[in-house]
């Protein structure tokens, strides 16, 4: 049996159907299972992944785990990772594969955010399982943030507009993720996962736009005008701070490219106009 954290994330949701269209016993952990709408033959349990001990009783019976950070706590992503990876081990566990970001080979935004997932990473090489790291570029689902002004004003007002990455589809890194749960040959090793080209934001923008059929500009303002603005949407601090710092380094350095993906998938990378088309409706009115 599989145990999937952040079962219910859009990597994570995709994960566990992948696992069960390849007939593997898949148990999903969420803090609200009344609410999840996880898959049929999936065995949802609730819990708290940051709290390793209220999932103690679901892991009877685990062969290998899906540690998404996020699920775990930023702050607690690292000491939650060696908890749960401990009680997985005693209960019979042999392997875990782990999310992480390119950032930790990197570098680029603030470093507090890279060092939770070094931390995860630290956790996971020294559980004493057989461990693979995904390392992953920022996700094409982040441009649904543009989705509201879009819709609203017709424009997108942000920043770093010029700073590019090779972003890559949910699916593909849910695609990967599965692949290397159910197969050991991929143990011992850290992937860099991306996209299969380079984009400025901006480019990745007149994808959006050609993909509604509707021009969006991009108006470029100031860090700190967006940084307020998003803390009067209720946004958490970090969510601006991860913004701002990670895009203002990707001007200087554009992200990664990896072909990864191909190497595992044995077929291209799902690019971002694909992406933009799938998602088209979430930017129209």
């Amino acid at each position: 049996m599989i145990l999937v954290t952040g079962a219910t994330g859009n990597v994570g949701r995709e994960v566990v159907n992948l696992l069960l269209s390849g007939g593997k016993n898949v148990v999903a952990v969420t803090r609200n299972p009344a609410t999840a709408a996880l898959p049929d033959g999936a065995h949802v349990v609730g819990g708290d992944p940051s709290h390793p001990h209220t999932l103690a009783a679901a892991l009877r019976g685990i062969e290998t785990v899906f540690i998404s950070p996020r699920a775990l706590g930023d702050a607690t992503a690292g000491a939650a990772t060696v908890e749960l990876l401990k009680l997985a081990s005693e209960h019979g566990a042999r392997r875990v594969v782990a999310l992480s970001a390119v950032t930790v080979e990197y570098g680029g935004g603030y470093q507090r955010f890279s060092d939770a997932f070094r931390a995860v990473e630290d956790a996971v090489t020294a559980s004493g399982l057989q461990w693979t790291i995904l390392r992953c570029a920022d996700f094409a689902s982040n441009a649904l943030a543009w989705a509201p002004q879009i819709r609203q004003a017709g424009v997108v007002r942000g920043v770093y507009g010029d700073g590019a990455t090779a972003t890559i589809h949910e699916r593909d890194i849910a695609a990967v993720s599965a692949r290397v749960l159910v197969d050991a040959a991929y143990a011992g090793r850290s992937y860099v996962l991306t996209g299969p080209q380079s984009l400025t934001q901006q480019a990745k923008l007149r994808l959006v736009s050609e993909a509604i059929g509707k021009e969006v500009p991009w108006i470029e303002v100031a860090p700190e005008q967006f940084r307020q603005a998003m803390l009067a949407q209720g946004l958490p601090e970090d969510v601006p701070d991860r913004v701002i710092g990670y895009w203002a380094d990707r001007v200087q350095q554009p992200g990664p490219s990896s072909d990864a993906v191909e190497q595992i998938l044995g077929r291209p990378a799902l690019t971002f106009a694909q992406w933009a088309a799938e998602h088209a409706s979430a930017f129209r009115n």
